[in-house]
Parts: C-alpha cells; structure tokens; sequence
C-alpha cells in the first residue's frame, strides 16, 4: 500500500470530497477510468465538477481500504456495464435482431441493430452495443461455452 497526498471522505449529502496536501478542499469529485475496460483499477483520475484533475490514482489496489472502498462504491453507481457471460438465443441470424444473454447483472434482452455493434476491443473482448445505447461486455469471447460462440461467430 503507498501513501497517498490526499484524504477523501462523504459529506452530509453523500458528494466525495478531496482535501489534498495544501489543504484545499475539493467539493463533490468523482473518480474516472483512463481504461474502463482493459485495465480497470489502473489508472484513475478525481476530477472536480468542472472536470479538471485533482488528484490521480495509479492503481486502486495501492489505496488504503477505507479509500478504495469510497472510489468503487461511488464508480458502482456512476458505472454500467453488464458482462455477458451466455448468450441465450437469438431470434434471428440477419440484423436487426433480439439477443436473450445471461449477463452478470442477471437475464436480459436486447435489440442489436447490426454486425457493427460489435467491436473488438482487444485481443479477446468485445463491446456490444444495443439500440438503447447500452454497452455490453464479453470480456473474452474464447471463454463463452460452445452454444453462445457458435451464436457469436455468426455475427463476426
């Protein structure tokens, strides 16, 4: 665990503040990814309601717990991302169609518009976008069972 510069706490109306080392209180911060997806306790800034960086977090891991603790629960409710781990059913090969996806937040379904709604994001990821605008994950796409790969590979 390293030490850090600065001291975060919730005020009365549950907003994060930052005190840094001059002493300067930085009111109702929030903590931001630099990658969400590929490396996502690595690398994070607390930007103030203007957007400007007050502090910079190199890894989450290296935290105090009390700190860390805050800086997920507040990106938990700031965040969403289902991770597909299933693909159910589709109710069509040709686009648009309806996917039926067992996700980490539970079952769902969504409208995918077309094969470009599907991007690699790395050498085993992929970003599944639906009609609404939501983001689903497939953090590595070699590890879905065998029904919902041979679902995966008729839209790539």
């Amino acid at each position: 665990m390293t030490t850090i510069d600065f001291q975060l706490e919730r005020d009365a109306f549950g907003r994060l503040n930052l005190t840094d080392a001059a002493g300067t209180v930085h009111h109702n911060v929030s903590p931001v990814r630099a990658f969400p997806v590929q490396a996502p306790d690595e690398g994070l800034a607390l930007v103030n309601g203007d957007g400007k960086e007050v502090a910079w977090i190199d890894r989450l891991d290296d935290l105090p717990p009390a700190v860390a603790g805050l800086v997920r629960e507040e990106l938990s409710g700031r965040e969403f991302m289902p991770e597909i781990a299933r693909i159910i059913d589709v109710t069509s090969f040709a686009t648009p169609c309806t996917w039926t996806v067992e996700t980490n937040r539970g079952r769902t379904e969504f409208v995918l518009r077309g094969e470009e709604d599907i991007r690699r994001i790395g050498p085993e990821a992929l970003l599944v976008s639906d009609t609404h605008g939501i983001h689903f994950l497939i953090r590595d796409q070699y590890a879905l069972d065998k029904h919902s790969k041979k679902i995966l590979d008729r839209f790539m």
